[in-house]
């Protein structure tokens, strides 16, 4: 019983799927529509997030820098 389901359920699923291959007319329209879809940032927003990424790059660099030194210093105290 389970076995006739399951073929079922494969069945199901070629049904589902394309009978020929890959159609770039297709993709090129269905990523079309996909990006008329989207919500575009407004420019103040664009700049303002960019500006908080960049901010935490820095951030984050400097911290690694930091704490990089303190680990350099210290197996220099332990090791020399």
């Amino acid at each position: 019983m389970a076995k006739k389901e399951k073929t079922e359920a494969e069945v199901k699923d070629k049904e589902k799927e394309p009978a020929s291959g890959f159609n770039l007319t297709k993709f090129f329209q269905e990523s079309k529509d996909e990006l008329g879809k989207v919500v575009w940032p407004s420019r103040q927003q664009l700049i303002s997030e960019s500006a908080a990424v960049l901010l935490m790059v820095v951030l984050s660099a400097t911290m690694i820098y930091l704490v990089d030194g303190l680990f350099v210093w210290v197996s220099r105290q332990v090791f020399q």
